[in-house]
């Protein structure tokens, strides 16, 4: 049975590209057969960060409206054979994605054995971002530690159980809190939320907490997913929230600032 999953949040800019090409390449990496489509139509990014952007010959909007085939359009990874990437256009209006349309490509993804769908949503709340949200399954909302970007998932969680398939129908849609650009020394100076403060405002448990790090935006930049990185703080971080959305019981790294040294106190360093 085919999980659909929509990687969400109100604000922009908060790591959710980011956080779909890991949660995908973290699926994928465990064996599941996976799809992850890009619904920011018109700013299309996930290409990028999953490093098949030259590749990309037919897009979302193509499928959607009938001018390529959902087999000519998707792009096979080339660190997975089980994970493959379907990319949005650049040249098309958001108005291009239609429910019936989103509703054809995912029923055809289930009919090829897909395991999971990851839905790259845009920010906010206009049509690419309720599309990729109407049809979910779950939802993993990202969050930044920070005032205004929980404010605006706040009303995230409000149209997830107000305006999905699911909701519709009298059920939920399981919610998932990811929070990203965490920094335990900021929290400490009180420059910013805490992970309780976030889970409490929100309602949510964290399923992940991916330390602020340089290694994300250097990952991205080469088109490589930060998991696959394994020295690095947040790819092992990412690889256990997606271990986390599978049911495993890991504990939280990360989350606590270093504590300096005597020589370090002493020197400043």
């Amino acid at each position: 049975m085919t999980e659909i999953i929509v990687v969400t949040s109100g604000k922009g800019g908060v790591g959710k590209t980011t956080s779909s090409a890991s949660i995908a390449n973290g699926l994928a990496k465990r064996g599941k057969k996976v799809a992850v489509i890009d619904f920011d139509v018109g700013l299309r990014n996930l290409d990028l960060i999953m490093g098949c952007e030259r590749r990309v010959v037919y897009d979302f909007v193509n499928v959607v409206q009938g001018e390529a085939t959902l087999r000519q359009a998707l792009i096979k990874d080339k660190r997975f054979e089980n994970l493959f990437v379907l990319a949005a256009s650049q040249t098309r209006d958001k108005d291009a994605l239609t429910m019936e349309g989103v509703e054809k490509v995912l029923k055809e993804l289930a009919e090829e054995g897909f395991e999971y769908v990851i839905c790259d949503s845009p920010a906010g709340i206009e049509k690419g971002a309720y599309l990729a949200m109407y049809f979910a399954d779950r939802a993993v909302v990202v969050v930044n530690p920070e005032v205004s970007s929980v404010r605006d998932s706040d009303r995230i969680l409000g149209l997830l159980a107000s305006k999905t398939r699911k909701a519709e129908s009298g059920g939920r849609v399981t919610e998932h809190l990811l929070l990203t650009r965490y920094s335990p020394e900021r929290v400490e100076a009180g420059e910013m939320m805490s992970i309780a403060d976030v889970e409490e405002v929100l309602g949510l448990k964290a399923i992940g907490v991916i330390p602020e790090s340089a290694e994300v935006l250097s990952a991205s930049n080469s088109g490589v997913p930060v998991i696959l990185a394994e020295d690095a703080k947040a790819g092992q971080a990412y690889d256990d929230a997606v271990a986390r959305l599978l049911g495993e019981d890991r504990p939280m790294r990360f989350t606590s600032a270093d504590k300096k040294g005597f020589f370090s106190k002493l020197f400043g360093s």
